[in-house]
């Protein structure tokens, strides 16, 4: 189930996890079928603003209690596609649920934890020594005397795996 939602005036689809689902259906029954009725809205039943939504959530005081004065709402845009990602969203559809103009951008607001680090580190030496690939595994050397391109690691010499050229 997804819910149109709105940035910078775009309106975009967006995925509703099933435990919110209740709610926003609640909400979608209260706009009793008015097209562009919005499901949540301000004091004065318009739309939500920055400091208003500060003020009525107690944003400042709850972060300081939990201990997390640093954090900041925009960071929780952050943590929820960082989430999704960790759940296997492939990057173009975290783009449009995102609604972010540039995929680089939401590149940017993904942080895998350390532990997802490691895993991928534990994934590549996998297949770096799968026995399918070479006798002995992949074999890094230095060839001497060849000039890299722009860019490449090193001065006067470039390193091979096995025979592809890194």
């Amino acid at each position: 189930m997804g819910l149109a939602a709105a940035s910078a005036n775009v309106s975009r689809k967006i995925p509703i996890i099933e435990d919110l689902r209740p709610s926003v259906l609640e909400r979608i029954q209260a706009a009793n079928g008015r097209p562009g009725a919005r499901l949540f809205v301000g004091p004065r039943g318009g739309r939500i603003q920055t400091g208003v939504l500060r003020m009525a959530t107690y944003w400042h005081e709850v972060v300081a209690k939990l201990g997390y004065e640093h954090l900041r709402r925009h960071d929780l845009g952050h943590t929820g596609l960082t989430w999704f990602a960790d759940a296997g969203v492939p990057l173009h559809r975290l783009h449009q649920i995102a609604g972010h103009t540039d995929p680089w951008i939401t590149q940017r607001y993904l942080h895998p934890d350390i532990e997802a680090l490691q895993n991928d580190g534990n994934l590549l030496t996998v297949h770096l020594r799968a026995p399918q690939r070479s006798p002995n595994g992949p074999q890094l050397r230095v060839v001497e005397n060849e000039k890299p391109s722009p860019g490449q690691i090193g001065e006067g010499f470039c390193c091979r795996v096995g025979g592809d050229r890194i």
